[in-house]
């Protein structure tokens, strides 16, 4: 199967794509987000990685310029290492993650990765004898360490990194100050936010939303443009963080502990630590 087949793409205005993989049909489905700049392009998350995103970006017409110059520099930038988002970062030239993830994609330690595949959530194989159970996330060496407040310049835009642990503790957002858009990765999402996996902490998660609901306060915010399912405004972001924030009490720390347990026990079997 060739990339033109396997991903799909929709303008939605102002230089940004968005793009999921066809034939990956599973909750854990990231979305991909293209934004071009006047000097430089960047795709914020990078999917599973089963076929070349670059080469669906060339092949669909989404690097080069209307007057025919030479493409842009394209920049990867994971919200965060899981399987789901950081996969297809081994296709690109230039990679960016959060330092406190940075080793963990360096070694391609699929464990703090939670790589969890399986057949059935993969409607279509992208080629002929090809199982879930061989997929894992490869080392791939950042060319850029992000960290609280960098800015990634797009020449005519801005991206601010906001570090925003909770979710794992390298998860970021990208925050396009200008046009009050949010790329939220998976530290915020219309569904429920997940905190007992390996590195997730719920006092960590607290005060990211407490962050969020801030951003909504200030009029920093307008668009959300999430990890996982569809996009959504303001008023949704801030009611999702501060149900977060209200439910996060002593019985749900004690059954996250639990699951958090049971999600080590079975990644740790399915995914030995990589320590070196």
């Amino acid at each position: 199967m060739s990339a033109l087949e396997w991903f799909a793409h929709k303008p939605l205005g102002g230089g940004i794509f968005w793009i999921q993989e066809r034939f990956y049909e599973s909750g854990n489905r990231a979305n991909i987000w293209l934004v071009r700049g006047s000097q430089r392009d960047v795709v914020i998350d990078a999917g599973l990685g089963l076929r070349s995103l670059p080469d669906y970006l060339r092949a669909a017409g989404l690097l080069a310029p209307a007057d025919g110059a030479a493409p842009r520099p394209l920049l990867a930038v994971a919200t965060h290492v899981h399987f789901d988002h950081s996969g297809g970062l081994q296709h690109f030239e230039e990679v960016a993650v959060h330092s406190a993830e940075a080793a963990a994609l360096l070694r391609g330690d699929n464990y703090e990765t939670v790589t969890w595949l399986s057949d059935r959530e993969v409607a279509r194989p992208p080629r002929p004898g090809w199982r879930a159970r061989h997929f894992r996330v490869p080392p791939v060496r950042p060319s850029r360490l992000l960290q609280e407040g960098d800015e990634i310049s797009l020449g005519d835009r801005q991206l601010t990194v906001m570090h925003m642990p909770g979710h794992s503790r390298g998860s970021i957002c990208l925050h396009d100050k200008e046009r009050k858009i949010l790329f939220s990765g998976d530290v915020v999402y219309d569904g429920s936010m997940i905190d007992w996996l390996p590195y997730s902490k719920i006092s960590d998660y607290i005060a990211s939303c407490q962050r969020l609901l801030e951003l909504v306060d200030r009029g920093l915010v307008e668009k959300v443009l999430p990890g996982h399912f569809n996009i959504f405004g303001a008023e949704r972001l801030y009611r999702l963080a501060s149900n977060y924030i209200s439910q996060a009490g002593i019985c749900h720390k004690v059954s996250t502990c639990a699951m958090k347990s049971i999600a080590s026990i079975a990644l740790r079997i399915t995914n030995p630590r990589v320590t070196s």
